[in-house]
């Protein structure tokens, strides 16, 4: 609970943007002048308030460096021609932090304090949203828990935060992706659909194997018979099969039920493609592409976005795709982009002006 929306603000006196250039900017590496701090204490939210982005000072039994009760999202801000701030889905963000936070048996964000929060947090550092092509400002709501003792439970203090990045394109070239069969994301049972922080920890060992063998990420399949296609690194994935569009099924809660994913599952609806969401073997995505029906593969997720994949390799199999022939990501992609940049209606009420 929470007694009342009441943040405090404290500006910064000078601002960092003045020494640094929004264009081609990397991703993650730069954050605003401000960030969002709110205790979680004696089962109450408190001492919200908007302050300069600054170092936290930490005990080092802290809960969370030691039991991994820690969770995040991924959000976009974009600005229009007109120069006005919108954020893409940012309730959508706030039901699915809760759900992660119910799973890693942490409190609920009340919705008015995660959406007022991050909208007088962005509203503040607006100007630091950049305006050129594939731009935009990375919004970065987590959590973690903060009790200062050392004891398998969950904690009674937490912390909520929220952290304002400006950045380009999470990937700027077509991805080459390993699909990887003996290590494992996530499994029927355990965390998998949450956006828990232990889950990227985990995966690190076998992406940078596969990083070792010249791919960019790995395709992550099934615990039981490593067949059945997950997610792809940080992003959900997407296969054109004929004249169908076919992604993993969230039904088994082992993947991360994404936004952006679910914004793509609604445009493609939207251009006449048949959709399906369900369980996907990788001997049927060889045989498609043998059989020359396996037209498209992209990744979605908020950082990347829409990413076209050129190459896909299971055991010494190796499929290679011409990505600068394909039409539908593409067309997808500027479909949305369309959206968050307003140049054409939202009839989806994706966008929260702030």
């Amino acid at each position: 609970m929470i007694a009342a929306v009441n943040i405090n603000i404290t500006k910064v006196e000078r601002s960092k943007l003045k020494d640094i250039n929004l264009e081609n900017i990397p991703f993650g590496k730069y954050f605003t002048d401000h960030m969002l701090e709110v205790d979680y204490e004696d089962g109450v939210w408190k001492n919200a308030e908007i302050k300069p982005y600054q170092p936290l000072l930490l005990d080092p039994s802290t809960a969370a460096l030691h039991y991994g009760q820690a969770i995040f999202e991924g959000v976009k801000a974009y600005k229009n021609s007109a120069g006005e701030a919108f954020i893409f889905r940012p309730l959508d963000n706030c039901k699915r932090f809760n759900i992660s936070a119910e799973r890693m048996q942490m409190p609920q964000v009340p919705e008015e304090l995660f959406m007022e929060g991050m909208r007088m947090l962005i509203d503040l550092d607006k100007n630091w949203i950049p305006q050129q092509k594939d731009h935009s400002l990375y919004i970065r709501p987590f959590m973690f828990s903060c009790d200062p003792m050392i004891g398998v439970r969950p904690s009674d203090k937490y912390k909520f935060m929220i952290l304002l990045s400006p950045t380009g394109p999470y990937y700027s070239n077509p991805m080459r992706i390993y699909v990887e069969e003996h290590y494992v994301r996530a499994v029927p049972g355990g965390v998998g659909y949450a956006k828990a922080a232990g889950n990227y920890g985990a995966a690190m060992y076998a992406t940078a194997e596969a990083k070792k063998k010249g791919y960019d990420q790995v395709l992550w399949t099934d615990a039981f018979e490593h067949k059945f296609v997950q997610e792809c690194g940080t992003m959900n994935v997407f296969f054109i099969i004929g004249n169908k569009v076919i992604t993993p099924g969230l039904e088994t809660g082992t993947i991360l039920a994404g936004v952006t994913r679910d914004s793509v599952l609604t445009v493609l609806k939207e251009m006449g493609f048949e959709v399906e969401e369900r369980r996907l073997n990788i001997d049927e995505i060889i045989t498609s592409q043998k059989a020359g029906e396996l037209k498209e593969v992209f990744g979605t997720g908020t950082a990347a976005t829409i990413s076209l994949i050129k190459e896909l390799r299971y055991k010494d199999y190796v499929m290679e795709f011409d990505v600068d022939s394909w039409k539908t990501a593409p067309a997808v992609k500027d479909k949305l982009n369309a959206i968050r940049y307003g140049q054409t209606t939202d009839n989806h009420g994706w966008m929260l002006k702030v």
